[in-house]
């Protein structure tokens, strides 16, 4: 997608066309305003906890022509979103465990017409874990590479059921490392982590190589 980095872009990917977006933790107001101009969303709120993005975003907003699509807010995370603002909400470029609380602390985020998608920068797992513990299943799940670095995306919706999961989910999700060379390098990145941590805990070895197998049969 012309204009965003792939990382934003795997995320614009996943926004459903004719929704109301909220970005939260907004980069300059890059994605709404791609999906706004591409006519993606009809509408979208740019949020952020700092002024200093909002600032940025007002420009980009502005040489774009959209000041009547697109609203900046300073907001903590969703706290001052409101139920019919946002269709889709997307969670970009925050740690997993931070994304989970975001999500959690909305008023609105069981609301099953709702979609999340988010991009943990760190802790994907802990954010699997925490999402299936309270009723969110993951509808897709995908990576891309940005910068030479592999990032995950999720797209959620609330249902109610907490998910029937082991801890090796956690770390693979809906991915198929076996298939796609980029799931393969996002889910190796788990593994050499648990490898550093497995100097002080053999049981991150075992999950290690429960990891390995997934990805490339016995091993």
């Amino acid at each position: 997608m012309s204009g965003l980095d792939s990382r934003l872009s795997l995320c614009a990917s996943f926004v459903r066309p004719g929704s109301r977006l909220a970005d939260i933790g907004t980069d300059h107001a890059y994605l709404p305003v791609w999906l706004c101009r591409n006519g993606v969303c009809e509408s979208a709120v740019a949020a952020d906890i700092n002024p200093a993005p909002l600032k940025s975003g007002e420009q980009h907003i502005a040489e774009a022509g959209l000041g009547g699509k697109i609203e900046l807010r300073l907001s903590d995370g969703l706290k001052n979103i409101s139920r019919d603002e946002a269709d889709d909400i997307v969670i970009a470029g925050m740690g997993g465990e931070l994304i989970a609380s975001i999500i959690f602390d909305w008023d609105y985020s069981r609301d099953k017409t709702k979609r999340f998608i988010l991009q943990p920068m760190t802790k994907s797992e802990l954010l699997i874990e925490r999402l299936c513990e309270n009723g969110y299943e993951i509808l897709k799940q995908d990576c891309c590479v940005s910068a030479n670095k592999c990032y995950t995306v999720l797209l959620v919706q609330y249902n109610g059921e907490p998910a029937d999961f082991d801890e090796l989910f956690c770390y693979l999700g809906r991915l198929n490392p076996r298939q796609n060379p980029t799931h393969l390098r996002f889910v190796e990145g788990h593994i050499e982590r648990l490898l550093k941590k497995s100097k002080g805990d053999a049981r991150f070895a075992a999950l290690a190589n429960r990891l390995k197998e997934a990805c490339y049969g016995d091993c």
